[in-house]
């Protein structure tokens, strides 16, 4: 932006752009979403229409007696501050910049605005009216989808950045992000399930291909032969190649819709060990993917790297495969893979990782797996691991294991948690580990220190309750875990003291946005994602589920779970979840770059983010207060 504009017009009066000054607003807001993604034509259609305004520092641009709307305002140069009734109880003005738009809610529903806007200082703005406004949006669908998800839209074009700014360290040219349905070439070769083996046989090897659908007389497959099931269901089996394949599929089949993306399928394939998806569109066959689609030009799969930890004989090769782990993350961020699936993906292959120590651990110290529930909390609890991540596990026995053997299991998960540690998840400070004698309880036990929690509600109640209500089952018997949950579940739904104390509790969190709602830094010009921006949706969804009866753990699930029993809209929730999801991007590419310090892996230097994301890294906190109010009101009366 330049800084000496226009000559200052008189105050409150408009000013059309000279000939010789349409060409430079052009380049200046072109530098800006939505007008980046804008035909020129629509772009002089807004310049052509809009006058410039000149407010001196403290006027007022728009307050609520100024009556319905009349014009859509872009910050040329300067700041405006808006200010309101309870943003002001909670210290939350909010502030817009050179680049933005506003009052986009008021102009588009036809009403007063709700708050008080005054200039900063010196400020200019381009006015828009609403009138020019509306059929801009009718003519211009990259302006429209702005005006009505504009914190959609900022994600899109943050991720899309991030996309350009891998793209060099990307392993494939082949975007995980794509529709199954843009892979599939060919209609799936199928049978019926009373198809002889020999003729299915026969029509694979034809065909060369290594699998066949079978599908009933609707097209909805229910069954899949692959080769590497030849061996071991027909061959050592000895079953007749007369014999109907129906008794040799496997079934029930797992599929994906069209409309899931080559991630999901990867993250599929991984999790059940499976070579091929079949894919459908309402319910019927259209294709089939396999894992050579997937990966044919990478090097390294999402499936190589969990076979190769499923397949680690001992610590230093599982220390190994650790590595592995980041730098298919760091491939993957590259592809454009958004933040709930690389955590979930992060996670999922962390989760194989720990089981396979589990597996050597319980060899090396005879412990059946089978009676014991390994438990993983906090962030591994809710899939929602980054990179920097230390340790936060437990363990549930049943009610009836003898004293000795309790000793027995606790030396093995403390022998775990230090093999955990040798692969580069860092041993609790807080000592929350399985290997501990507070974290290797019965059923009973675990019971009741969760009613204790619950009934009491102390601040270290409530710190535990940060950590070890997301609780998941990793390894062994999950019928324990899964009882334990439901009791969890009832007893805090059931007693609103300790969820108004939750509540209390999280308000404690402090947004970094500063009375004129711009993000406030620290000395060093930083703020801490996690601290003061991710863990206030943590908590938010922590206690709305808690208290709606939801035994999700994940925060944008519980987050999509709640939204609707509040009543909100779905854009409303919505922003909870891209606010939320975006401060995790954030986390993953300082940890993933290396810019994170050792002690502060998730602080970032705001002064270091590009224009966008700078932008939508406001929005998110802005999106995090609004979640603080909402808990200030259903919560503190």
């Amino acid at each position: 932006m330049p800084q000496n504009p226009t000559p200052t017009p008189p105050r409150g009066q408009d000013a059309s752009p000279s000939g010789s000054l349409f060409a430079n607003f052009r380049r200046e807001l072109s530098q800006h979403p939505p007008f980046t993604q804008m035909a020129p034509a629509d772009l002089d259609f807004f310049l052509s229409r809009a006058r410039q305004q000149y407010f001196a520092p403290d006027e007022i641009l728009l307050e609520p007696a100024s009556g319905v709307v009349r014009h859509l305002f872009y910050v040329r140069q300067g700041a405006v501050t808006g200010t309101r009734g309870l943003a002001e109880q909670m210290g939350g003005a909010f502030e817009y910049e050179a680049g933005d738009l506003f009052p986009v809610s008021a102009a588009l529903a036809a009403r007063a605005v709700t708050a008080t806007y005054r200039a900063s200082g010196d400020t200019f703005v381009l006015a828009l009216p609403v009138q020019d406004m509306q059929t801009l949006a009718q003519r211009s669908l990259a302006f429209a989808e702005f005006l009505n998800l504009r914190t959609t839209t900022f994600l899109e074009l943050s991720r899309k950045a991030l996309q350009a700014a891998y793209a060099s360290h990307s392993m494939t040219a082949q975007s995980l992000e794509k529709p199954l349905s843009e892979l599939l070439d060919k209609a799936p070769v199928t049978c019926t399930p009373d198809t002889p083996l020999r003729e299915a046989l026969q029509v694979m090897h034809q065909k060369r291909i290594g699998s066949i659908l079978v599908t009933d007389p609707s097209g909805q497959p229910v069954g899949i032969l692959t080769r590497y099931d030849i061996l071991g269901r027909i061959t050592l089996a000895q079953v007749p190649l007369e014999a109907p394949i129906s008794r040799v599929m496997v079934h029930p089949v797992l599929s994906l819709t069209a409309d899931h993306t080559a991630q999901d399928a990867a993250l599929l394939m991984s999790q059940h060990g499976m070579r091929h998806v079949p894919v459908t569109r309402e319910g019927v066959a259209v294709g089939m993917v396999s894992e050579r689609d997937l990966f044919a030009m990478q090097k390294q799969s999402l499936k190589n790297v969990s076979t190769a930890i499923r397949a680690a004989p001992d610590v230093a090769a599982l220390s190994l495969a650790a590595q592995d782990i980041r730098r298919l993350a760091r491939s993957l961020l590259g592809q454009g893979v958004q933040a709930r699936q690389l955590t979930a993906l992060i996670s999922h292959l962390n989760d194989v990782l720990t089981e396979r120590l589990l597996q050597i651990k319980a060899l090396e110290h005879g412990v059946d797996l089978t009676r014991l529930c390994w438990l993983s909390l906090g962030s591994e609890g809710r899939d929602e691991q980054t990179i920097a991540t230390d340790q936060d596990n437990a363990l549930i026995l049943p009610d009836d294991t003898p004293a000795e053997a309790r000793e027995s299991i606790r030396a093995f998960a403390h022998a775990v948690n230090l093999a955990l540690d040798a692969c580069g998840y860092p041993l609790c400070r807080g000592g929350i580990m399985a290997g501990e004698a507070a974290c290797c309880l019965t059923l009973a036990q675990w019971r009741e220190r969760f009613g204790q929690w619950i009934s009491q509600g102390s601040p270290q109640d409530l710190l535990n309750a940060s950590i070890y209500f997301d609780f998941r089952a990793l390894a062994g018997d999950a019928s324990l875990a899964r009882a334990l949950r439901e009791d969890v579940v009832q007893a805090a739904q059931q007693t609103p003291r300790f969820l108004k104390q939750m509540a209390l509790n999280a308000l404690t969190r402090s947004v970094p946005l500063n009375w004129r709602g711009a993000v406030d830094t620290d000395a060093q010009g930083t703020v801490d994602l996690k601290l003061q921006g991710t863990a206030i949706f943590v908590d938010a969804a922590r206690i709305y589920s808690l208290a709606h009866g939801i035994d999700h753990t994940n925060t944008r699930k519980r987050l999509e779970a709640t939204g609707p029993l509040l009543k909100l809209a779905d854009t409303e929730y919505g922003a909870w979840v891209g606010g939320f999801e975006f401060l995790q991007m954030l986390r993953l590419r300082i940890q993933l770059d290396g810019e994170a310090l050792p002690e502060a892996p998730n602080r970032i230097v705001v002064a270091r983010l590009n224009d966008i994301d700078r932008r939508i890294l406001r929005e998110s906190f802005r999106v995090a207060r609004q979640m603080q109010q909402r808990l200030q009101l259903d919560y503190q009366r």
